[in-house]
């Protein structure tokens, strides 16, 4: 850069040409060769350059709205995306950034230009000094946050100073803070609340689509209660085909076998009588292998007579046997299902899913009639065995079939369909 040129500069422009024009002259200087100390020293001291000039450069972007109206650009940002070939979004978040330590977060930048914040942590730092101003906060408690946020730069980096950010509160004025989050909880529970939906769409092959936004509260609670019936799924079955499906698979199977473990005597009383879901099935149908039972409901929704079967070993779901004319043969009586004292022998005795393989807890299973009860099987310890949900379904699916081997577990083999079938 010649004399004439130096002194027809800016003094900005002329520092950008001497920095590039420096870093032009080492930039074929064999750096391997460096010592260890060297190495070191030149990374920290290059970065922090980087950090001095990104300063100088969001200030210089900061007033340059002129630059953008001379050439009819959007804004600054926008103007130096088009001008450098980069992407307009992060160049258009500098500008804000630029706009928001010029002209409020001023210790920000001030530490920025010296080198001791970088620019994602001044991003962290004026986005939680965002979220903390407010008409009826002392100015001064953000002053105090402002420099005690930049304190914490020089030993948290980004993700770290995020999550302090959101509590500086509690660190400068912990005698108003937890009032603040309390409130600020209360806003955000009552606007998840006025958020909160459950969309169902029926959409063919006997498949709903259910869409729901839920409070996170609420949404932690439901995943935990089918991360209970899924876990077991994960820890070691060796044999059943449930373990190798994906995990969103699992969650929703876990979710029809929490449906089916509600008690619905704790449910809100509807039309007069506990809210319950009933099946209805005629007798001819329920001892066909292929057949079509419904749940009652708005409109009945057909099942199949397997599945009917299936829901009638477990508590809480009413199978309605009808002979001809609709009449009733059998209302579901408790004397079909397993007592609770019942379910604990079993979950002692059998200590796991029964399925030949399958190392579900006993926790997890569900009680089976070995012979099921609509053919003349008792409901007693040595007709009942435990089954976990996957191999529960398995055991009423006409498409297999299933004989107890010498161990005493269910061993299960695809039914081979006749010529006829």
């Amino acid at each position: 850069m010649s004399i004439a040129d130096g002194l027809s500069r800016h003094p900005v422009r002329a520092c950008a040409a001497a920095v590039v024009e420096a870093l032009t002259d080492v930039a074929s200087v064999p750096v391997e060769l460096m010592s260890v100390e060297d190495k070191g020293s030149a990374l920290v001291e290059l970065d922090e350059a980087e950090r001095v000039i990104a300063a100088l450069r969001l200030r210089i972007l900061a007033s340059s709205s002129d630059v953008a109206a001379e050439l009819g650009a959007r804004d600054a940002g926008a103007w130096l995306a088009h001008r450098t070939q980069t992407d307009d979004g992060p160049r258009r978040s500098d500008l804000r950034l630029a706009e928001a330590l010029t002209r409020r977060w001023t210790r920000v930048y001030d530490a920025m230009a010296a080198g001791r914040v970088n620019r994602a942590q001044a991003h962290v730092i004026v986005a939680a000094l965002d979220e903390l101003e407010a008409p009826d906060l002392d100015p001064s408690l953000l002053v105090r946050a402002e420099e005690h946020l930049i304190e914490l730069a020089a030993d948290f980096a980004p993700k770290r100073l995020r999550a302090l950010g959101r509590r500086i509160l509690d660190i400068v004025a912990p005698e108003i803070g937890e009032a603040r989050e309390a409130r600020a909880l209360e806003l955000e529970e009552r606007r998840a609340r006025d958020e909160t939906s459950l969309r169902f769409h029926a959409v063919g092959g006997g498949l709903t689509r259910i869409e729901g936004v839920l409070p996170d509260a609420v949404a932690h609670r439901l995943r935990t209660y089918l991360e209970a019936f899924t876990s077991p799924r994960h820890d070691a079955a060796v044999g059943g085909e449930g373990d190798g499906l994906p995990s969103h698979r699992k969650r929703g199977h876990a979710f029809c076998s929490l449906l089916e473990a509600i008690d619905p005597e704790r449910l809100p009383r509807h039309g007069g009588d506990a809210t319950t879901v009933i099946v209805t099935v005629s007798l001819e149908s329920l001892r066909a292998e292929l057949a079509v039972a419904g749940v009652l409901g708005a409109d009945e929704e057909p099942i199949s007579a397997a599945q009917a079967r299936r829901l009638a070993c477990n508590a809480k779901i009413v199978p309605v046997v009808l002979g001809g004319q609709s009449e009733i043969l059998d209302l579901g009586r408790a004397s079909r299902l397993f007592s609770p004292a019942q379910r604990k022998a079993l979950r002692i005795r059998d200590k796991r899913c029964r399925a030949k393989g399958c190392a579900t807890a006993a926790t997890w299973s569900e009680a089976h009639h070995l012979k099921s009860w609509l053919a003349g099987g008792k409901t007693d310890i040595a007709n009942g065995i435990l089954l976990c949900g996957f191999h529960h379904h398995r055991a009423h699916d006409s498409g297999y079939e299933h004989a107890m081997d010498s161990d005493g577990d269910l061993e299960f083999w695809r039914r081979r369909r006749s010529a006829r079938e």
